[in-house]
């Protein structure tokens, strides 16, 4: 699933800027203020951002423009789907975790995946944020960036939304369920 390349054919290209230009015209309360060819054309001026972009689509995480960063004059996408991404669940929080598993440890952790795919883990600031863009994570659950003394006193945070509110849980970072991946942002 993965491409070592971190590049993608011309074609390729077209068609994500295509599938990513569908999506950011049908959800346009996302990004109000920024218009697409804006977008195209940063996009176009970084391959490797697009490689990453492509990673987050095969891994049905449905990126799209969340905000611009006025500051850098970077566009951050975030996974829009509306549960957490299906090609990045069954994953445990971080390398550390995977190694600590004795027994029925996962295919990976979601440190690992994020980083092989050029990506951020959402901050649970970004994911807050990000539900207030719609409903996402109903059924399902994500990873977030877990702060440093959590971690080290083996623990990881997650989050998702019931009974109309974001939720924060821990958990050990070893664990995996099912329904929990993780979601990413990129800044392009």
């Amino acid at each position: 699933m993965i491409n070592e390349k971190k590049e993608l054919s011309p074609e390729q290209c077209e068609e994500l800027l295509k599938t990513l230009e569908a999506r950011f015209v049908e959800n346009m309360n996302r990004h109000k203020e920024i218009e697409w060819e804006n977008v195209r054309v940063k996009l176009q001026a970084n391959t490797e951002k697009m490689w990453s972009l492509n990673e987050m689509e095969v891994t049905a995480g449905e990126p799209d423009v969340v905000d611009y960063d006025i500051k850098t004059g970077e566009y951050i996408f975030y996974d829009c789907s509306a549960e957490s991404p299906k090609g990045r669940r069954s994953v445990c929080y971080d390398r550390e975790a995977l190694e600590s598993r004795k027994k029925h440890k996962p295919e990976n952790n979601a440190i690992d995946m994020a980083t092989s795919m050029g990506i951020e883990l959402l901050t649970e600031a970004e994911y807050r944020e990000l539900q207030n863009l719609g409903n996402f994570d109903m059924k399902t659950s994500s990873w977030v960036k877990t702060p440093a003394s959590i971690r080290k006193l083996g623990g990881a945070i997650f989050c998702d939304r019931r009974y109309d509110t974001v939720f924060v849980y821990h958990n050990g970072a070893e664990s995996y369920f099912a329904a929990r991946g993780f979601r990413g942002s990129l800044r392009v």
